[in-house]
């Protein structure tokens, strides 16, 4: 019997995006389509194992080796810095990291500048490159209102269409970097199923193409 290929796939949405692009480069695994509360879905005949995980946990499956491959978004590969090898840019699933703050905001460069966010790494990267003296408050959520209560000066997230923003009273004022999803594996996975990764990256690459 042939290996499996182990593909974390990130639940919601772009794993259903992504899970298309890989079965059209001969990966599929029609049960993952039906409607159950599964979360492993196998087709021995393709040699493929997929299973579904919360977004921001995929790059731990694959960097522990659980996953051979997986997809995960670029500010997750920032943040967290895992030992992973990224292989392609999807193109999909696209957003942006910005610094947003409440309309009119003026930076008081001779203060401290408070940045709430649950993206402390990258917020604390991205002042450190222009010098600018900050205080990371970490929040896990619910990030729009902490400008809002005086919690912080500006926030540091992810912002898709500005909608939540504009409703907070909220502007981006600065972008930090793009985002979107990454094809990611496993450094021994790597060397041990190359084969089979190289084949599905190519296949997908073609498809990012047309």
């Amino acid at each position: 019997m042939k290996d499996m290929l182990n593909i974390a796939l990130p639940k919601g949405r772009l794993g259903e995006r992504v899970y298309n692009m890989f079965a059209k480069a001969g990966f599929e695994c029609p049960a993952l389509l039906e409607n159950s509360r599964k979360l492993i879905f196998e087709n021995e005949e393709a040699g493929v194992r997929y299973f579904w995980v919360k977004p921001s946990d995929v790059a731990i499956y694959v960097e522990r080796g659980a996953a051979d491959i997986g997809v995960c978004g670029k500010d997750i590969l920032l943040e967290y810095s895992p030992n992973v090898y990224e292989l392609l840019d999807l193109n999909t699933g696209k957003c942006k990291m910005a610094v947003a703050a409440k309309k009119g905001f003026r930076d008081d460069t001779e203060k401290t500048l408070k940045v709430a966010t649950k993206f402390s790494n990258i917020a604390r990267a991205h002042y450190a490159s222009f010098g600018r003296d900050i205080d990371i408050i970490h929040l896990n959520g619910s990030i729009e209102i902490a400008p809002i209560l005086g919690l912080s000066d500006v926030i540091v997230d992810i912002v898709e269409t500005g909608t939540t923003l504009k409703e907070n009273d909220l502007e981006v004022i600065e972008t930090v970097v793009p985002i979107s999803a990454r094809l990611i594996a496993n450094k021994a996975s790597f060397k041990f199923k190359g084969s089979d990764i190289e084949r599905l990256k190519n296949h997908i690459a073609e498809q990012i193409k047309e």
